[in-house]
This record gives structure tokens, C-alpha cells and sequence, in this order.
């Protein structure tokens, strides 16, 4: 009697063949995850960057609407003047904001603020920066808090309007405000990064015309 065993298992071919599609499909796998967080990690860079210029635009929005506007010239300041060094003419503004909110606790403070946004750039970081100076006085140097208000920014860029054109300067012999300010924040871009921008516009017409009238009373 013949008794015949059945072969079980799988041949050399079969496992390499079996070998080589695992290999291919863990390959894909892998490839597949790594793009995958790649692209979340580029995602909240860029929700970050977006968050940081939102926080700086609220900020300066916040201290340009509150800007101090007394009737006379001599009693505010607006300053803003661009710097050309660099690939954009970045700007610097320095004026008097009206604030509730104290600088420091526990110290004596009027409402009144000296304010200050500028580019800071050191090698290849570039910041941007607030200083907030409480009861400011002309016979003291300029002083105040310093805060980062945003990190990576390659462009912090003001235009003003006078009524009649544009220019990117504003100096202190002005003899009012400006009509209209633009302010435009752009972000550096990187390879995980896409350069978020914000653009800023608030209307000091109101003001403006305001405090021009009232001088040329005052001459008449």
C-alpha cells in the first residue's frame, strides 16, 4: 500500500515573491507617513505664523485707535520713519497711546504711553518689537518695557496719507496726523513655512481734520 503525503508550506519563490511586496507595500507605508507629517508640521507652522502677525496687527490696531489726540500739537507725538538698510524699508513708529491696562503693577502710572513698533534684526532673526514706555517725559531718556510681539518677520512696512499722496515717512515737524496709515506684516518664508502677510488700515481723518482746524483758528 502506497500511502502519499501532501506537500504544505510554501516554495523559495513563493517567499520571496511574498518577501518583496511586503518590503514595497512598508516602503509605500512609510513614505506615505512621513509626507503626512510633513504636512502637519508645515500646517502648524503656518497656524502659529498666522496666530503671531493676528496678535501683532490686534496690538498696533489696539494702540493706534487709542492714540493720544490732544488739541494741541505740541502735547502729542506721532513719528514714524523707514529704515533702507535691509531688503524692505522696514519702518519704526513711535507715538502716545491712551491705555487702562498698566505696564507694570504696583507702580504709579498716568494713561498715557510712549509707544514704539521696529524691526529687530540680529543675523538671520528678525523680531518684531514693542516698547511701551509709562509717563513719558521728554527730559528723561526714552525707556519702557520691551516685549516680542512677533517672531520671523521680514517685512514690517507703514505707508501714510496726507490727504494729497502717500509717503512712507512721517517726521515730527508734521503739523498734524496722518489721514490714513497702512500697515503691512509679512512673515519669512521657510521650507515648512508659507510667508503669511497681514495688511492693517485705520483712518485718523476724523482727528486729523480735527486738529488742523483748531490750529488755524488758533493763527487767525
Amino acid at each position: 500500500m502506497n500511502v502519499h503525503f501532501k506537500k504544505t508550506g510554501f516554495t523559495l519563490v513563493e517567499l520571496m515573491v511574498a518577501t518583496t511586496i511586503g518590503t514595497f507595500i512598508a516602503l509605500i507605508s512609510i513614505g506615505t507617513l512621513r509626507a503626512v507629517t510633513a504636512g502637519a508640521q508645515m500646517v502648524e507652522a503656518n497656524i502659529e505664523t498666522a496666530a503671531e502677525i493676528r496678535f501683532a496687527v490686534k496690538t498696533l490696531r489696539n494702540d493706534l485707535i487709542n492714540m493720544y489726540k490732544p488739541a494741541s500739537k505740541e502735547d502729542t507725538k506721532f513719528i514714524a520713519f523707514a529704515d533702507e538698510s535691509g531688503v524692505a524699508a522696514n519702518s519704526y513708529l513711535i507715538f502716545y497711546t491712551v491705555s487702562r491696562a498698566k505696564a507694570r503693577s504696583l507702580e504709579p502710572e498716568g494713561d498715557i504711553y510712549e509707544v514704539e513698533y521696529s524691526l529687530m534684526v540680529d543675523e538671520d532673526k528678525s523680531t518684531l518689537m514693542r516698547r511701551f514706555w509709562p509717563n513719558p517725559d521728554e527730559d528723561r531718556e526714552p525707556g519702557g518695557i520691551l516685549s516680542v510681539i512677533a517672531e520671523d518677520i521680514e517685512i514690517f512696512q507703514a505707508r501714510f496719507f496726507d490727504g494729497t499722496e502717500w509717503s512712507y515717512e512721517w517726521p515730527e515737524e508734521m503739523d498734524s496726523l496722518p489721514f490714513l496709515i497702512e500697515l503691512n506684516i509679512v512673515a519669512k518664508q521657510t521650507e515648512s513655512r508659507q510667508p503669511a502677510m497681514e495688511t492693517l488700515y485705520i483712518n485718523l481723518a476724523r482727528s486729523a481734520g480735527a486738529m488742523l482746524e483748531e490750529e488755524g483758528e488758533g493763527e487767525e
